[in-house]
Order: C-alpha cells, then structure tokens, then sequence
C-alpha cells in the first residue's frame, strides 16, 4: 500500500468526527450585516471635517502621507477634500489640524464600484 493512503485511512475518520462535531456547536462568525458589529472606542473611520473651525491653513493636506487630501475653494475658504480611495485612516490629519477641524467617524461601511462615492467634501452642520 502507498503511504498516502495510509495517511488518508487516518486523517478521514477524524476529518468527518469534526464535520459532525461543527454541525452541533455554536458558529465562530456574526451574521454580517444582520447583526450589528460593535465598534471599538478608539475606531478611526471616515473623516468628519467641520468647515466653521477650520482656517484654511493646508496643514493637513501637506502632512498627509500618502497624498489623500487637496484643498479646494468652496465659496471664499480653501477646505480640504479626503480621497478615501488613498486614505490610510492615520489621521494624521487631524493630529496636525491646529483648530481640531478634523475628526474620527465610526462609519465604516464606505466599499464602492464608483470612487466619485470616496470623495468626502465639506459639508455645512444642516445638511
């Protein structure tokens, strides 16, 4: 007999005892997205930018590391815009934002086909 079908003789029995043993116990896994995932504290999602506290300084498009940010003129202010298709989710951003105009989100569902919907531009505190 070949030594692979000796090995397979062995490891088959147990292979199934686990199968049917699986079978019976609780799942490892959440339902996503039926059940609601808890979010840690500390969670550094899609950045929220308030445009009245920010001063148009270009600190954070300058300091960002891998390029994801450019300062746009919206009406008379220069505020930033976030290409979340190059972000890194560093925040090193909002570290270097002098007003504190930037900050963390707990959204994090942000997966897309088209990358107009990665571009988060300033919005006004109604809207």
């Amino acid at each position: 007999m070949h030594l692979w079908y000796k090995t397979l003789k062995k490891i088959i029995p147990s292979m199934i005892g686990q199968v049917v043993k699986s079978l019976f116990e609780k799942p490892n896994t959440r339902r996503y997205p039926m059940v609601a995932v808890s979010i840690p504290e500390d969670f550094r999602g899609k950045q929220v930018l308030d445009p009245e506290r920010c001063i148009s300084c270009g600190l954070c498009a300058r300091d960002c590391p891998s390029g994801a940010i450019k300062m746009t003129e919206f009406g008379t202010k220069m505020l930033p815009v976030f290409l979340l298709d190059r972000c890194v989710f560093c925040y090193q951003c909002a570290e270097s934002c002098p007003r504190n105009a930037i900050t963390t989100s707990k959204v994090f569902e942000m997966a897309s086909t088209k990358k107009e919907e990665l571009v988060v531009t300033p919005q006004k505190k109604n809207e």
